[in-house]
């Protein structure tokens, strides 16, 4: 039995860590597809400001690219230490997408970003473009092999539980690769990626044009990204759409976090548009609604009713009850794996054995077979997760994106009328801009996260039995050194970043002449 204060800081230094690195990997997946439709826009027209701003913008992604390596490679270090029992449970399935991540993706990209950066003078245009285009490519691959892997923890497709060796061993690998919850979670946040950098951009350029300096640059540059974020932040919000259609019905209880409902209704449900949850009482304080709303988002329909905590964790109570067979089985099989009656007795509460555990923790001995209706009814009222954070994020992430799509739409119609570079209160605006999409994808993530829970792997693996038997002392310092190394990295980041862009693209660059930097300025 872990210390429940050791799983909670296990839980927030993963948090922590996650949390720096996603503020560099949107910018990176977005900055890839813009450099390349850049500098397919120089090669069809030979106009040399197009390589300059290709040159210039690929500058800063290779500063983030960097500072995103070195933020990552630690949480994957994390599994194995502060995650022990949850690698070696499901090492066998979530270790393949990693894997192939690492050995595909993430070397690709990283052999061809150098090309990209130093290839210049050594790549004819084709070649330098294709290469381009390769970056972009192995920096979505990366995207999508870490985002398989967690669709696996979010909705577990592809594996079966191995009562024998307590292992979730993978079955097929299509079902893992095609898991839809991988697939609209790719795609919704590689758009995310491309808004982040499309917004970083405009906000650059804004500066350059409130300054008076590389105005020519500053407009293509604009122009481009603000087209380019209309139509991904409205890809976002559509494929948002889809995305919570198809969690709400692999995670009904996310969904309950996410519009705090405590009370199943009949349809139409209500929309909560304002709420303060209270998890304690299982009730909202104070609401504001919107009326019938909240079933036609999420069942596309007038006449559905969407099923609340009420419901949710009386469902969750039958299937621990249903589920503590099963775990009294596996004990017997760890004793004698050929015990043919425990199996079959395992075989026939399988789809349970996960709510068993969630009791476990709150059993003196772990015998759940001592589990007493409260201690159930407790282990039952776990499965609705902290729903004042998911509600929040949701709303704020939502709110964010609106906001974006309202913004995008203004700069592209006063970039069409080729006056963006007067209107200085929208200049100033595009530079308040920047951290906008970065938070909106932070929030993004708390919801992913935070919704899960108390899973580690939904329905089959609880969050507090994931944990390794770390002392608090070592978790309290570990927690703090990453904290401090993290914000050194976040400040290395802001420091160069500030630097490139006060320095600004090399106006003197030549079509066939010499990078905009020499290779060992970098």
């Amino acid at each position: 039995m872990v210390d429940d204060t050791v799983v909670d800081l296990s839980r927030i230094q993963f948090a922590a860590t996650a949390l720096y690195h996603f503020l560099f990997v949107p910018l990176t997946l977005g900055l890839t597809v813009l450099l390349a439709t850049m500098e397919t826009v120089y090669v069809t027209t030979g106009r040399v400001i197009y390589r300059q701003m290709t040159q210039f913008w690929s500058k800063l992604l290779l500063i983030n690219f960097a500072l995103g390596v070195a933020t990552g490679l630690t949480m994957e270090f994390q599994f194995g230490t502060n995650w022990s029992f949850y690698s070696a449970f499901v090492g066998d399935t979530f270790g393949a997408p990693l894997a192939i991540e690492g050995l595909m993706a993430f070397f690709m990209e990283s052999t061809f970003i150098g090309l990209m950066v130093f290839g210049w003078d050594r790549l004819s245009k084709a070649q330098h473009l294709v290469v381009t285009y390769l970056v972009a490519l192995g920096s979505n691959l990366s995207a999508l092999w870490i985002l398989v892997a967690n669709s696996f923890m979010q909705h577990p497709q592809g594996a079966i539980f191995n009562p024998v060796t307590m292992r979730m061993e993978l079955s097929s690998f299509g079902e893992l690769f095609f898991n839809t919850d991988a697939q609209a979670k790719f795609v919704h946040t590689s758009i995310a990626g491309y808004v982040v950098a499309a917004i970083f951009v405009c906000g650059i350029s804004a500066y350059y044009m409130l300054r008076g300096r590389h105005i020519e640059f500053a407009r293509r540059s604009f122009r481009i990204a603000s087209l380019f974020g209309i139509l991904a932040t409205a890809g976002v919000l559509t494929l948002g759409d889809a995305l919570g259609f198809v969690g709400a019905h692999a995670q009904p209880t996310k969904l309950v976090a996410m519009e705090a409902l405590w009370t199943t209704e009949k349809a139409p449900m209500a929309f909560n548009a304002i709420a303060i949850p209270s998890q304690s009482q299982q009730r909202n304080l104070f609401e504001i609604q919107i009326p019938a709303l909240l079933s036609l988002l999420v069942t596309h329909s007038w006449d559905q009713s969407v099923p609340a905590a009420d419901v949710l964790v009386k469902q969750a109570e039958v299937r621990i009850r249903n589920g503590i067979p099963a775990l009294a089985a596996m004990k017997k099989l760890s004793a004698d794996p050929h015990d043919a009656e425990a199996l079959k007795l395992f075989d026939k509460h399988r789809a349970d054995f996960g709510y068993a555990t969630l009791v476990q923790r709150y059993v003196a001995d772990g015998d759940v077979t001592k589990a007493t209706d409260a201690q159930i009814q407790r282990a039952a009222r776990d499965t609705i997760p902290e729903v004042w954070i998911v509600f929040w994020a949701f709303r704020i992430m939502v709110g964010f994106g609106l906001l974006m799509l309202a913004y995008f739409v203004m700069a592209g119609l006063f970039t069409l009328r080729n006056n963006v570079q007067n209107q200085r209160w929208f200049l100033h605006v595009a530079l308040w801009m920047i951290p906008i999409p970065f938070l909106a994808c932070e929030m993004g993530w708390l919801v992913a996260e935070v919704g899960r829970q108390p899973w580690a792997v939904y329905e089959v693996l609880p969050t507090w039995l994931s944990a390794s038997t770390h002392s608090f002392e070592y978790m309290a310092f570990s927690l703090a050194g990453f904290m401090v190394l993290y914000t050194i990295f976040a400040i290395i980041e802001f420091y160069l970043m500030v630097h490139f862009i006060r320095k600004g693209p090399d106006e003197h660059a030549g079509d066939e002449g010499h990078s905009a930097v020499p290779a060992a300025a970098y």
